[in-house]
């Protein structure tokens, strides 16, 4: 059995195709997800990266190339009215800013929204409203309005209500863009949840490379294409290419880059927290005490 979810194969999508001013949004795009993965997906405004989001459930239509989730290929034509609303409750989108996402004035009523209108059962959808509001730490909220909520709560009751419906994947569209610190933790935390307890495939569009240093893998598009595919750490080794497309690294990868250039040797490639970059200053710090010993 295929562990393969996402696939893409030479995939194309533009923006008023046809038309004098057609916007190409992804080109020759090809790329493999596999279930149960976490990969952050980096890239400049415009890059391509909501259009491939919006392209997993058929938001947007491809133009161009072959795109298969979940075993089905993505185009109107070929799959059923059923078929696509199965697909868009297994690919579940949460989007930048909770306010337009919450379309109730009680929390579980939001969270029941989306199964409710997929027609499951009173006591199903019970259970599922108190699992989800459980699994993102808002039980104690369920009788709250949510325009009391904080930020990173009203985010965590927009993830609640996409897992009501039980999705095989998960979307992050850019979706602590507009919180603070503390609400960006709180939704980071429920993603490493998802992913490690939960066994989901999760796909995080972000700007921030604290957050994609934290997944499994790391897919930069740039110009709708794909540039580079990789671990943490080789994508963050690439820091000229990246800066050269007008991104960033987080601070631990510059700092290994610095330290290196330095000529202090760094043996690890630890880049996603504050105890990683403490343990390379000290090992540099060693290094360097060391050398001056050895060399007098």
């Amino acid at each position: 059995m295929s562990n393969v979810y996402i696939q893409a194969e030479h995939l194309s999508f533009s923006y008023n195709e046809g038309e004098r001013e057609e916007h190409p949004a992804l080109c020759d795009f090809s790329v493999t997800i596999n279930k149960g993965e976490y990969v952050a997906v980096l890239g400049h405004n415009g890059s391509g990266k909501s259009t491939f989001a919006k392209l997993l459930n058929l938001i947007l239509e491809p133009t161009g190339g072959k795109l298969t989730v979940g075993g089905l290929e993505l185009t109107k034509e070929s799959l059923s009215d059923e078929e696509i609303l199965n697909l868009r409750k297994n690919v579940g989108m949460v989007f930048q800013n909770p306010d337009n996402q919450l379309v109730a004035t009680i929390v579980e009523q939001d969270v029941a929204f989306g199964p409710e209108n997929l027609g499951v059962e009173r006591e199903e959808l019970r259970r599922r409203v108190d699992s989800a509001l459980e699994t993102v730490g808002m039980t104690k909220y369920a009788k709250h309005e949510p325009h009391r909520l904080s930020g990173g709560q009203k985010q965590r009751v927009a993830i609640a209500g996409v897992l009501a419906m039980m999705p095989e994947c998960v979307i992050f569209d850019e979706s602590t863009a507009m919180l603070d610190p503390g609400g960006r933790h709180e939704v980071l935390d429920t993603i490493r949840l998802l992913n490690r307890e939960y066994g989901m495939t999760v796909l995080n569009i972000t700007h921030y490379m604290n957050e994609a240093a934290e997944a499994d893998r790391i897919m930069v598009i740039n110009d709708g294409s794909l540039l580079m595919d990789g671990t943490p750490d080789e994508v963050f080794a690439r820091r000229d290419e990246l800066q050269a497309v007008g991104l960033e690294v987080p601070q631990c990868a510059e700092l290994i880059h610095e330290l290196r250039a330095l000529g202090i040797p760094i043996t690890g490639d630890g880049i996603s927290d504050t105890e990683s970059c403490a343990r390379l200053l000290l090992e540099a710090y060693t290094g360097k005490r060391t050398n001056e010993a050895t060399h007098g």
